[in-house]
């Protein structure tokens, strides 16, 4: 048995029949990144001996009674954006390469509330920025089910570890996609839950009314239960929104007969690929023999979503980011002359390509002359978007989509060309703008063996329907038991 091939609820299991210690676990997954990560590059901070140590304390402490908390010495991947204490946090860029952060964020609390124990921080885009994770300062991710396939971005890091089983389950964040198309990409499941939902308190912010801190896990169930941790209210975080806590697993396992399920005809024309099309419309007949009402509609607002999205977010970016200015914190240039060459230089050096360009087109758009033309007018849109959403959801219990238009791509064959690479978002981007729960889950492989990933999208709050839908289909088909990345077999 490999045990890094068990799921989270699966290792809950064997440790309460005595079957596995803590110390087995956390020993399968050392020797596992130890095997694969020098091919895979998904950790940008091993944590491996204090794992380890901490794996010990922990077995102790269950064998004498003191902890029963079902995830104690559970291991995770946290994605390089979210604050650890006392842990390098360097948003995998060289303005922050030596940032230790002083305090944890509010999830990481609560992970550390559960006695879990954090194998490492996963490697991203350089501050969540890019869709291939090719745009980190440290090193280029590569996808496990394909060494010369990127694994998506910027979560990409916590997808590969998770796809190449070298942690059960990871944290990501997700602006604009983030989440879902690495896990789209790498075969695992990933959740984007409904703005607010989840604290963002400590996770180093890109675009403050978009970015989602959520769960990467190898199955649904495990999404379920991590999302049970992480989310909540928050005091810290001015934009959690304060409603009654639910237990995500509850209604997982119910029979989703007469659920409706709307299919937008947009997301299925012009730039999906044949492969991807004919997958989803295989798991739309899944959905139809479980019983589930499908129905085509149209969402007219995948034209606008992509430019409203980019408007936004570099806006957002580019006021967020204002920070890194050399001083305060983060990194500094050696040589300058005055305060000015000073900002210029810290900037110019510790910012990537991707990110000043952000940053360049986001304090144009701020700018006097242009902020209504632009910002403000993208503002207008995202409210249409959110209004189109609502009108679908008076008839759906959830919409079906592709995740992403292709599966993988090669390294290398969209880095250079940044308008190609955030056409790869179209599918995406108006779930982070209505402020919805999205979750991508892998429904089928291509000719060359890729994962082709399905998006379901959530009226807000109901991640619980949401979850319902995608296990009944997860169970349907048994993706995990029938496919596996060419690394692993």
């Amino acid at each position: 048995m490999d045990i890094t091939e068990l799921t989270v609820h699966e290792l809950q299991e064997k440790i309460e029949k005595k079957e596995l210690t803590i110390k087995d676990i956390m020993q399968a997954y050392i020797d596992k990144i130890d095997e694969k990560e020098k091919d895979v590059q998904a950790f940008v901070t091993e944590l491996k001996d204090e794992a380890k140590k901490q794996a010990e304390e922990i077995q102790d402490k269950i064998d004498k009674g003191e902890i029963k908390g079902k995830l104690a010495g559970i291991p995770i991947g946290i994605k390089d954006n979210i604050c650890t204490k006392g842990i390098k946090t360097t948003c995998s860029s060289h303005m922050l390469e030596n940032f230790i952060s002083p305090y944890n964020a509010t999830v990481m609390e609560k992970i550390n509330e559960q006695n879990m124990i954090n194998l490492g921080k996963l490697n991203m885009d350089e501050f969540a920025m890019g869709g291939s994770t090719e745009y980190s300062y440290f090193k280029k991710t590569k996808n496990p089910w394909n060494l010369n396939k990127v694994p998506g971005g910027s979560s990409g890091g916590s997808a590969a570890a998770v796809s190449a089983n070298m942690v059960p389950w990871a944290l990501g964040s997700d602006t604009g996609g983030s989440i879902r198309q690495p896990a789209s990409f790498c075969g695992v499941v990933g959740l984007k839950p409904t703005y607010g939902l989840v604290s963002r308190y400590g996770l180093v912010a890109f675009a403050s009314s978009l970015d989602q801190i959520g769960p990467i896990a190898k199955d649904v169930e495990d999404t379920a239960i991590l999302l049970n941790i992480i989310s909540g209210h928050d005091k810290k975080d001015t934009t959690s929104a304060n409603i009654e806590k639910k237990d995500y697993t509850l209604n997982l396992k119910k029979d989703i007969k007469g659920k409706k399920i709307g299919v937008p005809k947009e997301f299925f024309g012009e730039g999906i690929n044949l492969e991807v099309k004919e997958s989803l419309e295989n798991a739309i007949q899944t959905y139809k023999n479980l019983g589930a009402e499908i129905e085509e509609f149209s969402l007219d607002i995948a034209q606008y979503s992509l430019a409203t999205y980019y408007i936004i977010a570099c806006a957002e970016a580019s006021s967020n980011l204002g920070r890194f200015d050399g001083i305060r914190y983060g990194y500094r240039a050696k040589d300058f002359k005055n305060l000015k060459e000073l900002y210029t230089k810290s900037r110019s050096e510790g910012f990537g390509a991707e990110v000043k360009r952000r940053i360049i087109l986001g304090t144009y758009v701020l700018s006097s002359g242009y902020y209504d033309a632009y910002y403000k007018k993208a503002q207008q849109v995202r409210t249409l978007v959110m209004n189109e959403f609502n009108k679908a959801f008076e008839k759906y219990d959830v919409i079906l989509t592709p995740t992403s238009p292709t599966v993988a791509f090669d390294i290398g064959s969209k880095s250079n060309n940044p308008l190609e690479m955030y056409l790869a978002d179209i599918c995406t981007v108006s779930v982070n703008i209505a402020g919805l729960p999205g979750i991508s889950i892998p429904c089928g492989i291509d000719k060359q063996g890729m994962p082709i990933g399905m998006q379901l999208v959530g009226n807000k709050f109901e991640e619980d329907k949401l979850l319902n839908i995608a296990y009944a289909f997860e169970q349907a088909i048994q993706f995990r038991k029938n496919y596996k990345p060419n690394f692993i077999k």
